[in-house]
Parts: C-alpha cells; sequence; structure tokens
C-alpha cells in the first residue's frame, strides 16, 4: 500500500479496500444505510501510463476500454452499475442541474445532451451522480429530512462564486431544503501548502469574503503570489450558507500531496487522469 500523507494526525476520511482497488469515504456518511457514496484513488484500475490506473474521464486521451473497465471496478465496489451513473461536464461554472432516472448513463454508458454543468442533484433513487477531479474541490449536500442530494464541483472560479451557496439554494428551490438539516462534505483536493496563485485571484477573493476571514484564506509569499486554502473557502461559504459546523466534513487529504495515490493536476504538470466523486440515494431491495 503506497504511505498516505494526511494533514491531521487521525486521518478524517475512511480507506475502503476490495481486491486492489481503494476509495475514500465519510464516516457521518458511512452511517446514512440510504445513501452510497465514494472518492475514488489511482489504485485498482487497468489504465496505463500517466492514466494508471483508476482513470474515470474519457477525455484524457486513456483507452475508453480500459475507462469503461475501471467504472465496472468501482460500480461493483461501491454497489451500483455503470449504466446508473449521471455525469457532469464542467467547465468552472456555478449550473446545478436536476436529474433524473431519464439521464442515467450520461457520460459513462452513453453520451451526455447536456454541457456546462457542475453540479448534480436528485431526490431519485438508484440515480448516481459523479464528478471529476485531480485538484479541484467536490462538495456532497446529502438531506436526511427530503431524502435528497447534490454533488458539486468547485475550483478557485467555482469557489469565489460560492458554488456551495448556489447548490444549497437550488435543493431548498427545487426539494424545500433546510441548511441547518444538511450533512456536508468537503472533498480531496490541493491544499493551502500546495496551492500558490497569482494576485489576481485573491484580489477576486478580497472582494468576494468579508476582511476578517482573508487571513483564514490566504497568505503572501513572493511578490506577487498567495497560497490560497480553498477548503476553509468552501467551509466559510457553507456556514454562511446555514450548514450547521458539526455537519461539515473535511478530508484532511490533499491532491498534490500525495500523487501517487490521487490523481493532481498540479503535481503531474496537467499529465493525468482524473478521480471522481460518487453519491447516490440506494435503491429499495
Amino acid at each position: 500500500m503506497i504511505e498516505i500523507k494526511w494533514k491531521n494526525t487521525e486521518p478524517d476520511m475512511t480507506l475502503n479496500q476490495k481486491e486492489d482497488l481503494v476509495w475514500l469515504s465519510y464516516p457521518k456518511f458511512d452511517q446514512i444505510d440510504w445513501i452510497i457514496h465514494g472518492f475514488s484513488t489511482r489504485l485498482g484500475g487497468v489504465s496505463e501510463g500517466v492514466c494508471s490506473s483508476m482513470n474515470l474521464s474519457f477525455s484524457r486521451g486513456d483507452d475508453p476500454a480500459a475507462v469503461t473497465e475501471n467504472y465496472r471496478r468501482i460500480s461493483s465496489a461501491l454497489g451500483f452499475k455503470p449504466e446508473q451513473v449521471v455525469t457532469s461536464d464542467q467547465t468552472h461554472t456555478t449550473n446545478v442541474r436536476v436529474v433524473g432516472k431519464e439521464n442515467c448513463g450520461s457520460g459513462v454508458t452513453r453520451d451526455r445532451d447536456y454541457r456546462d454543468v457542475d453540479g448534480m442533484m436528485t431526490n431519485v433513487p438508484g440515480v448516481v451522480l459523479a464528478t471529476f477531479y485531480a485538484d479541484c474541490v467536490p462538495l456532497y449536500f446529502v438531506d436526511p429530512v427530503h431524502k435528497a442530494i447534490a454533488l458539486s464541483h468547485s475550483g478557485w472560479r467555482g469557489t469565489v462564486n460560492r458554488m456551495g451557496r448556489v447548490t444549497i439554494r437550488k435543493m431548498s428551490t427545487e426539494y424545500g431544503t433546510d441548511p441547518k438539516d444538511l450533512i456536508t462534505a468537503i472533498g480531496p483536493s490541493i491544499c493551502q501548502d500546495c496551492y500558490e496563485v497569482s494576485e489576481d485571484v485573491i484580489d477576486a477573493f478580497r472582494a468576494e469574503f468579508p476582511e476578517e476571514v482573508h487571513e483564514k484564506l490566504f497568505y503572501p509569499t513572493i511578490p506577487g503570489k498567495f497560497q490560497l486554502n480553498l477548503w476553509e473557502a468552501n467551509r466559510q461559504i457553507l456556514l454562511d450558507a446555514g450548514v450547521k459546523e458539526e455537519n461539515i466534513q473535511m478530508p484532511g487529504i490533499c491532491t498534490c500531496c500525495n500523487p501517487d495515490f490521487l490523481f493532481s493536476h498540479r503535481a503531474s504538470k496537467g499529465k493525468r487522469g482524473n478521480l471522481a466523486a460518487f453519491l447516490s440515494l440506494r435503491e429499495e431491495d
């Protein structure tokens, strides 16, 4: 097993393994028996080269047959079928789409008929939401009152435009979700120590976030460069949107610090596959 570098003394997420396949999950979500969730790692697939081995993207130059087999493997491990998956079409927007059974298979077993979607939500059992990552931030949302879920992709652009708040507001409109009932999670992504950005990015965060949290979000290094904390920025967004602090699960693991375990765009200089976040309402037997 590859040595994993956690940001905290105790891991924030749970390691799961089935044969060679390894995935991550959240303790609070593991206790909810009517959802399926997980976050993939690089381990347990059949892809080769820079995409080795559990690449879940058809757009990284990988052999489509290998990606298809990777979906078969992780679907079997987590407890669903590839034809149940609905994938995002990420373009760093805050567009969130409601999906249902009619969308199942989109992006995996058939072509998507939609574009520019960075978040998805559903209240239909058996619809498996999937979004993709290699440093950007996954956001998970579970509404235990209305049995609704959402999964959103939030890079720095999505974060400064408050993708978490956008997703929660759409859940409130569609399902009647009250933010204080939500159980959420911030997924494996790049940590502040690894995420150097230029001043134009920081200017956008200065304008969007109140001054009293700036010290938590970024600090300068060399002239014109800063270290940005996307985990804390998204935590602040969820808190501001009304999510209880105890219902925000943090990742505690950085993609860039663990390039042999998780795909990282920065660590690989763009030569990589994609990780995936999965979230579904479990179908009744």
